[in-house]
């Protein structure tokens, strides 16, 4: 997922630097040659498969590019949101978003946030999410991922670790109902050693009628 590596100086997630330093890792050779996000990709599609998705967070494109067609990609960093067009993917800033998807009438079967939620501070977490969940359907996808240990110690840009079981609380304050959590792609025990290990949680907005957030 949009991992982000290890042992540098914190970075302000919005700076051209930032978007360059995405693009140089998504870019290494050997991440290329071993196919190390296919793994990933599978679990993705799992839960999302062809759905329209909604990618809040979506960096240079890594999970985007995989999703199904007519996907969105949000990210704060126009740097990013450019580099993303420039690939021939859909991409918007926040306000950008919100413009064209209300002159649209946009709505979504999924919502991908992955590698989004620790680099945010508890409190804004949830209105995060609240405010992009009137977009989708009732009975849509959401799925959520967050580094374990290894990972959050990877990256200073960091701020909160969530566990799977703040990403269920955050769900249920959310009126979500959870369908799946899990350790991936290996066990729990693994977290503190595997810096690709995730928390994956996977639910649905309710089916009768849509979450206003």
């Amino acid at each position: 997922m949009e991992n982000h590596g290890q042992g540098d100086a914190p970075m302000d997630t919005r700076s051209q630097a930032y978007s360059e330093r995405l693009r140089a890792l998504q870019g290494a050779w050997w991440k290329r040659a071993l196919h190390v996000q296919a793994p990933y990709r599978w679990n993705m599609r799992r839960s999302l498969g062809a759905a329209r998705t909604l990618d809040l967070g979506c960096g240079v494109g890594r999970n985007l590019g995989a999703l199904g067609d007519r996907s969105v990609g949000i990210d704060h960093n126009a740097n990013s949101v450019a580099f993303c067009r420039s690939r021939g993917l859909t991409a918007y800033t926040p306000a950008e978003f919100h413009t064209w998807a209300r002159s649209e009438g946009a709505e979504f079967e999924g919502l991908l946030v992955a590698h989004v939620l620790e680099h945010l501070s508890p409190e804004t977490q949830s209105p995060l999410l609240a405010e992009y969940l009137p977009y989708l359907r009732p009975g849509s996808v959401v799925m959520l991922v967050c580094p374990q240990e290894r990972g959050y110690a990877s990256d200073s840009s960091h701020v909160d670790f969530v566990d799977s079981d703040r990403l269920l609380a955050i769900c249920a304050g959310l009126g979500l109902d959870v369908a799946t959590s899990r350790s991936f792609p290996f066990p729990r025990r693994l977290g503190t050693r595997f810096v690709y290990n995730e928390f994956v949680v996977v639910a649905r907005t309710p089916a009768s009628t849509r979450t206003d957030g």
